[in-house]
């Protein structure tokens, strides 16, 4: 993006305060480089969204055939039946068999499909009223099947979209309509064929301002839902999310997939001396030393309390081990005292330690950190040596 539409875009995005903040202006743009969580509840409304779109059309899709067989000749109504027939039995089976998968190209399926069937009812009742010469009420009913690419584009309303994804989906629309222009070539008002193509470009646009305003208060929910507000880490509840997503990953793909449970020894006696600001600002503090050694998919989640959960995507354990050490020689802060920072954690890794599901990969890292507390605090624990697995270390934390 260029310097003056990069400008022009942070002042659009300024129309939305309180929503929306310039670092994450560009997820507005396109869905590259949402956070998965992000993306699994999107694309759970926009499936939602579908099949509710999709019941709505196969109910009222049939229901305008009664209209046509009293206005239209025969044989055309009876054709146009046909079509709407199918349409709304296209429509009920995308209601019935389509579910709330949690991807987003699941989803963006579910919506081509949506908008796939009236587009195609659109250019073959086209075809049909051309060879028709229409007067009086049954040129006026023939007329109202021009409007349906002005329903299909002022319908991407009801979507959460990026601006990338709002045109994706409004420029077969729009093609539709160009596309009815070519099959009556030699026939067409073309004044009016271009005055009505440049109303749906406005509708277009406005519905693509609606898609973008519902994913930035969508933003601003999430946020606000994912980010335990002293740390600004994620919170639990969206935690276990993002735990059970990249496990289902990790098994799919058969990658490694490390958790370490992190908890900051004698908490308790912090806030008990120095009081619960003190401990805040340790947690804070801690919270900001986990994630700036963080990579670029790395989670750092607040558990509870004093306790933390770092999802550590595509490491092994040996990886994990490694990093997690660097991370404690490093320093995790200061007590109020002055005394180094210190924590347990206990570290799992599915392949390693063979277990099936997220839930148990959690309670094998627990029990771990469990253990680094019963062994003296100030500890990484992983598997046993004697089953070539991880260490059982002290190690000294740095002072800031």
């Amino acid at each position: 993006m260029s310097g003056l539409s990069r400008q022009l875009w942070l002042k659009l995005v300024g129309l939305l305060p309180g929503e929306v903040n310039h670092s994450e202006a560009r997820w507005l743009l396109s869905p590259h480089g949402h956070m998965p969580l992000m993306n699994g509840r999107r694309a759970r409304i926009i499936v939602n969204r579908v099949r509710l779109v999709a019941c709505l059309f196969a109910i009222l899709t049939p229901l305008w055939i009664v209209v046509d067989l009293l206005v239209l000749p025969l044989a055309l109504s009876w054709q146009l039946a046909v079509a709407r027939i199918v349409a709304s039995l296209a429509f009920f089976g995308l209601h019935r068999h389509y579910r709330a998968y949690s991807s987003l190209l699941q989803a963006w399926g579910g919506m081509v499909c949506l908008f796939a069937i009236p587009s195609i009812f659109y250019v073959v009742s086209h075809l049909l009223l051309l060879n028709h010469h229409l007067e009086g009420i049954s040129a006026a009913i023939g007329t109202g099947y021009a409007f349906l690419p002005f329903v299909l584009l002022a319908g991407l309303a009801i979507f959460p979209l990026t601006l990338t994804e709002s045109l994706g989906f409004a420029l077969p629309a729009l093609a539709a309509h160009m596309l009815g222009g070519m099959l009556e070539w030699t026939t067409v008002d073309w004044p009016s064929f271009w005055g009505s193509f440049w109303l749906q470009v406005l509708i277009a646009g406005v519905a693509a301002l609606a898609c973008i305003s519902q994913l930035a208060f969508m933003i601003a929910l999430v946020q606000q839902a994912v980010r335990d507000p002293l740390t600004g880490a994620f919170s639990r509840r969206s935690g276990e999310e993002v735990l059970e997503l990249q496990a289902t990953l990790a098994m799919r793909c058969q990658s490694p997939l490390c958790v370490a449970f992190i908890d900051i020894d004698h908490f308790k006696g912090i806030n008990d001396q120095y009081g619960h600001h003190a401990g805040d600002l340790a947690l804070q503090v801690l919270a900001e030393r986990v994630v700036d050694q963080l990579r670029k998919g790395d989670v750092l989640v607040r558990w509870g309390g004093e306790e933390f959960l770092l999802l550590l995507p595509n490491t092994n354990a040996g990886q994990a081990v490694h990093a997690l050490g660097r991370l404690r020689q490093g320093g995790l802060g200061l007590r109020p005292d002055g005394q180094p920072l210190t924590a347990s954690i206990g570290v799992a890794e599915w392949q390693e330690d063979g277990v099936n599901d997220w839930r148990q990969l959690l309670e094998l890292a627990d029990s771990r950190m469990y253990q680094a507390k019963q062994n003296g605090r100030n500890r990484l624990v992983g598997r046993d040596m004697e089953q070539h697995g991880w260490l059982l270390s002290p190690v000294a934390s740095a002072a800031a």
